[in-house]
């Protein structure tokens, strides 16, 4: 269970992460921005402020060994136990505002009326995607009439990409590589100074200065202790039943291949453990191991994961998130559950209910 909340406030800018080379028949070097830092980062400040103590690497794996991590989420600085968690996505969002929710109501995704007092489809319109809301109105998301209130916000972050040329190794000088070209684009991101990035965790970790993120930035760190009266601890302690949400990325499926939701491995192939109706976007990129025999690592390949804010209706009730099964996660090294995959919350306004209003009463 987690007992700890990490909060990390960055000193100027955050995370400078080197894009894709420019060339002209690379045009769009933003593809390779990245923010913010995943729960694997987090672990790796972990490992590197305990290796700063501990004795021999086996000495070092014990202690990480039941490490669990969540995240990313955002908060106000004066406010980090009401953090932010990605919106679910069966809200409809338009100007930082919920216009309606949708349900799954006899094998469809539907919203309610009030004007016409019926079920019928979804607008067609653009509606707004990547925005947060806050962990305390979390209880109002999970009822259709009341999550209209709940007030929806952007990530207090932006990109400030600009050009750089890149060095020769071993001479101050660009190099100049004909085929490739000498830009690439930094992603350098800039927060709200009155935000900060925040991560649960089940261990404790000494406030103070650390370099996080890439080229050895600095951010102050600090650990609160999860309250019990905390809205995140009750949530995180309650059964998710047959409908929740992803408020972190999930990967399941085995160390090869990635699936929408954990399975069981039979002679026969793969078999779904949920059978379960996903409302869901474009699976995202997930990178976190280390390759390389060098002393420095690098990213090693990665993985496809279902992205935050998916609603999952699954064919049975679902205990919470802490007490799913280790089997259900992928393992390469440690268990994938150690860095919060798939952290899910409760959300029974997902399915509608069906009442005497409301039978029979889907629009054709």
């Amino acid at each position: 269970m987690f007992q700890h909340l990490i909060v990390i406030e960055p000193l100027g800018l955050l995370y400078g992460s080197s894009g894709r080379f420019l060339s002209p028949e690379n045009l769009v070097g933003r593809s390779g921005a990245s923010f913010p830092p995943s729960a694997a980062t987090v672990s790796g400040l972990f490992a590197a402020y305990h290796a700063q103590t501990t004795k021999d690497s086996k000495t070092l794996k014990e202690t990480l060994k039941p490490l669990q991590l969540a995240g990313p989420f955002w908060a106000d600085s004066n406010t980090p136990e009401n953090f932010h968690v990605p919106t679910p996505l069966h809200c409809l969002v338009k100007d930082q505002r919920i216009r309606c929710c949708m349900a799954w109501q006899q094998g469809q995704w539907l919203t309610w009326s009030d004007e016409k007092r019926q079920w019928e489809t979804p607008p067609n319109d653009k509606f707004e995607k990547g925005t947060w809301v806050a962990i305390a109105d979390w209880h109002k998301l999970q009822h259709p009439t009341t999550a209209k209130e709940v007030e929806v916000q952007l990530a207090p972050w932006k990109f400030l990409p600009h050009l750089h040329p890149h060095l020769m190794e071993d001479e101050r000088r660009v190099d100049s590589d004909k085929e490739r070209g000498s830009l690439f684009l930094e992603n350098g991101v800039q927060m709200n100074p009155d935000a900060c990035l925040i991560y649960l965790s089940n261990m404790p970790l000494k406030e103070g200065w650390y370099r996080f993120g890439g080229e050895g930035h600095m951010v102050n760190l600090r650990c609160i202790e999860i309250q019990a009266d905390y809205i995140i601890s009750q949530l995180l302690q309650a059964p998710l039943k047959q409908s929740f949400a992803l408020i972190t990325p999930a990967i399941w499926g085995s160390n090869r291949l990635s699936y929408r939701e954990p399975g069981i491995q039979r002679s026969n192939g793969w078999e779904p453990l949920w059978n379960a109706v996903l409302l869901t976007e474009r699976a995202m990129p997930f990178r976190y191991r280390l390759g390389g025999k060098e002393r420095t690592k690098l990213l090693s390949r990665g993985r496809y994961a279902v992205p935050a804010g998916t609603v999952y209706i699954t064919e049975h009730p679902q205990p919470a998130w802490v007490d799913w099964s280790e089997d259900w996660f992928p393992k390469e090294g440690p268990s994938l559950k150690r860095w919060g995959c798939g952290l899910a919350l409760p959300l029974p306004g997902a399915i509608a209910e069906p009442t005497a209003e409301t039978q029979g009463a889907i629009a054709s």
